[in-house]
C-alpha cells in the first residue's frame, strides 16, 4: 500500500504540470463546451493507457534513444507546432453563446482524435510511464493492473475536471475579454515546446 501511495502521488503531481494535453482540453472546452471537450479527455486517457500497458508489459521500443522514440519525438514536435498555430490563428473567434453545444458534426469525435494524438505524440508520457513501471517492476500482475487502472482513471477524471471548470458559462462570460490572450498564450507556449523539442533532437 505504501508503494501504491508513492506511485499515485508521483503520477498526480505530473498531472498538475500544464502541458499540451492541458492546453488542448482547455481550448476545446472554451470553444465548444465541456461535453465536446470530454472527447479530448477520453482520447488523452486512452493514449496514456496505451503507454501504461506498454511500459508495464516491459516493451523497450519506446525507450529514449530508440528509433521509434525518435520518430515519436519528431511527430510530436510537428503536432505541437500544428495545434499551437491553430490556437494562435483562431484566438478570439470563440462564440461563447455556443458553449456547451456541438458546433459542428463530429465535434466530439474530432476532439477524441485530437486528444489521442496529443497524448500519444507526447514523448514525455512514454518516458514518465517507463520510469513508473521501473518502480513497480517487482509487483504482482494484480497490483500492476490496479496501478494501470488507477492511472487511467485519474488522467480521465482530472482532464474532465479541467474541462468542466474552464468550460463553465459563467466563468467564460466573466473572463471573456481575456480569452483571446489566453488562447494566444497557450498557442505560443505549445509552439515554444515544439521548438524546444526540435532543438533537443538537433543537439542530440
Amino acid at each position: 500500500m505504501e508503494q501504491f501511495l508513492i506511485v499515485a502521488f508521483a503520477h498526480f503531481l505530473a498531472l498538475l504540470s500544464p502541458g499540451p494535453d492541458f492546453f488542448l482540453v482547455a481550448r476545446s472546452s472554451v470553444s465548444a463546451g465541456w461535453r465536446v471537450a470530454s472527447g479530448a479527455c477520453l482520447g488523452i486517457a486512452l493514449a496514456n493507457g496505451l503507454f501504461i500497458v506498454s511500459a508495464f508489459a516491459g516493451l523497450s521500443i519506446l525507450r529514449d534513444g530508440s528509433a521509434l522514440f525518435i520518430a515519436l519525438q519528431v511527430a510530436g514536435a510537428g503536432y505541437l507546432l500544428y495545434i499551437g498555430t491553430l490556437f494562435v490563428r483562431h484566438a478570439g473567434k470563440t462564440e461563447l453563446a455556443m458553449a456547451g453545444e456541438v458546433q459542428a458534426a463530429g465535434g466530439w469525435s474530432r476532439c477524441l482524435g485530437m486528444g489521442f494524438l496529443s497524448g500519444i505524440l507526447n514523448p514525455k508520457n512514454a518516458l514518465f510511464y517507463a520510469s513508473l513501471a521501473s518502480m513497480v517492476a517487482s509487483s504482482s500482475g494484480a497490483w500492476k493492473t490496479v496501478y494501470a487502472g488507477w492511472m487511467f482513471s485519474i488522467v480521465l477524471v482530472w482532464d474532465l475536471l479541467v474541462a468542466v471548470t474552464i468550460g463553465n458559462r459563467r466563468v467564460l462570460k466573466r473572463f471573456a475579454y481575456a480569452l483571446p490572450w489566453l488562447e494566444r498564450l497557450s498557442g505560443a507556449l505549445l509552439i515554444m515546446l515544439a521548438m524546444a523539442l526540435i532543438g533537443h533532437l538537433v543537439a542530440g
